[in-house]
């Protein structure tokens, strides 16, 4: 599988889905996910042109719970037609279309375009990562200045590492998926996220991020594993391991304080 085949598919759809934006509001709330109609459309679309390009791989989709198996293939795809739906709905720029080939469960392809933005994210594993064709390579000797969250200014756990670790600057991103893109090509020096975080919103970007040097965990610094259940609780996100160790054991000395 080339990549530039995901690159080519997963444009193909981003450009579909922007076309009909003027449907974006259409559909409807689970719990605090908005589930526009243009999601399922983004769902049939990228399930077609994955099944001509190799039929027989299997597509595990969020759009598609009876996808969700406890026991995952050797190899699949992991997609997520539309990452940031509120974004989109919202008439936001910052949503994404996103796919990620899976093997042992590792994602060793993987490809995150952003229709209104005109970006391509794009990585395979041990074959660097890409913006737009540039190549991405993270600066690890830099100390995290600017943070990334999607508010217009930083609150919840945002404000709170914003405050202890005096960032410079902060930037508003819209989806998951997006916003660990920015990390990887330098916008943004720092993403963290103490929610529950989906596989199928982390895995592509996940690759890029490590193909360009940088380096994501969940909250407690441990690494992720695309082969258990698909929920995660939060991430770290950051151009180095030292940066992303800092977080973490930040996170650890809080949990210590709340628990003595």
């Amino acid at each position: 599988m080339k990549l530039d085949d995901l690159t080519l598919i997963v444009e193909k759809v981003g450009k579909a889905v922007l076309t009909r934006r003027g449907e974006a509001s259409e559909g409807h709330w689970e719990g605090t996910q908005f589930k526009s109609k243009i999601d399922g459309y983004a769902h049939q679309l990228l399930e077609i042109y994955l099944t001509k390009l190799d039929a027989s791989v299997p597509i595990i989709s969020e759009e598609n719970p009876q996808s969700l198996t406890a026991v995952r293939p050797r190899k699949y795809w992991l997609i997520d037609p539309i990452d940031g739906t509120a974004s989109f709905a919202h008439g936001y720029d910052g949503y994404v279309t996103q796919a990620a080939l899976m093997e042992n469960g590792c994602p060793v392809v993987a490809a995150i375009f952003a229709p209104s933005l005109g970006e391509m994210y794009a990585a395979e594993k041990g074959g660097g990562a890409y913006h737009n064709g540039s190549s991405l390579l993270c600066s690890t000797l830099k100390p995290f200045s600017t943070l990334i969250d999607n508010e217009p200014v930083p609150s919840g756990i945002a404000k709170e590492v914003y405050d202890h670790f005096s960032c410079a600057s902060y930037i508003e991103c819209g989806s998951i998926s997006l916003k660990i893109c920015k990390v990887a090509d330098g916008t943004a020096d720092l993403f963290v996220k103490d929610v529950v975080v989906k596989d199928w919103d982390i895995a592509a970007p996940h690759l890029v991020l490590q193909e360009a040097g940088g380096v994501m965990t969940d909250l407690s610094g441990a690494s992720f594993h695309y082969n258990h259940q698909y929920s995660n609780q939060g991430l770290i996100a950051s151009h180095s391991a030292e940066n992303v160790n800092k977080v973490a054991d930040w996170q650890k000395e809080k949990r210590r304080g709340k628990g003595s």
